[in-house]
């Protein structure tokens, strides 16, 4: 069943006729995603792929029905792209673009609140329910369907467990990049609470890195609210402090950003943490086998 992308998804491509937008619209098309429109401004009444494109969102949503859109536009246009898909109240959308001004992205969470749309990103790889929808940039092959959910921080991390995960037979509901920038629309805490009330998913891998306290957060929701089993994988655990890590979210800044303190807190909650990939295909095997109606 999955969270957020379905075959239910109508797409919308915002930024469909650039470099990004139009090598991932046609993997997204060849994956079985409904992508129904782009919106390119200025290129109104052209088509990519026979996909029709439209000036804006508004028009993209009334004309093909649209109930979500994915950003591939560069960080000085993209806030306004967001702000506008936003204002056309899609049930979800998706931001690829990294580097969106801090500023920017702290205004577009206060707006967040009480808005029935849900984003993901910036700077993430996408969403994916295998064999119904993916939306985004991530691969297309490496995934099956399955019930376990992951949630993750880092893009490669998130591929090369999900690829493990399916060479083991593990399938996924829904693999979700939350992104790798400071400030992200949707948290750790957001996702887990969907895979919580989601009948599909009965297992969630968390793949979390140094930097920020989102996994501190996550932590404490997975004690107070989680009743499915939470494995998790903390990135970048050899940093020194200071150093920057891949990008712009992963900068040990405090305590609580250190590895070992969201290891200890996640612990703490109940969450079992693995090394590396192979060990959390063990463990996930392991509860499999106490629990035979899990995967």
């Amino acid at each position: 069943m999955g969270i957020l992308v379905d075959k239910g998804t109508r797409l919308i491509v915002q930024g469909i006729t650039g470099r990004e937008g139009s090598f991932h619209t046609k993997t997204m098309i060849a994956y079985g995603t409904q992508v129904v429109a782009g919106v390119v401004p200025g290129k109104g009444g052209q088509h990519f792929e026979g996909i029709p494109i439209y000036d804006t969102v508004a028009e993209a949503k009334q004309e093909r029905k649209g109930n979500t859109s994915v950003i591939f536009i560069p960080p000085t246009l993209a806030t306004d792209a967001i702000l506008e898909a936003m204002e056309a109240r899609l049930d979800l959308i998706v931001c690829l673009t990294e580097g969106i001004p801090v500023k920017d992205a702290m205004m577009i969470r206060a707006m967040m609140e009480g808005n029935r749309t849900f984003l993901v990103g910036p700077n993430t790889p996408g969403v994916i329910t295998p064999g119904e929808a993916k939306v985004g940039g991530v691969p297309n092959s490496i995934y099956r369907p399955g019930r376990i959910g992951v949630v993750s921080r880092s893009g490669t991390l998130s591929y090369e467990i999900s690829n493990m995960l399916s060479q083991a037979g593990l399938g996924q509901s829904t693999c979700v990049g939350i992104g790798g920038d400071p400030i992200p629309f949707s948290s750790f805490k957001d996702i887990l609470a969907l895979f919580e009330s989601d009948p599909g998913t009965d297992v969630v891998v968390m793949i979390g890195e140094i930097g920020g306290v989102g996994e501190i957060a996550a932590a404490r929701f997975i004690k107070e609210k989680m009743s499915k089993p939470v494995l998790a994988i903390i990135g970048g655990q050899s940093a020194p402090p200071g150093k920057k890590m891949g990008h712009a979210g992963a900068i040990i800044s405090g305590r609580e950003s250190t590895a070992e303190s969201k290891i200890q807190a996640l612990e703490s909650a109940g969450v079992s943490v693995v090394d590396d990939p192979l060990s959390l295909v063990r463990s996930i095997k392991k509860i499999m086998n106490l629990n035979p109606m899990i995967g």
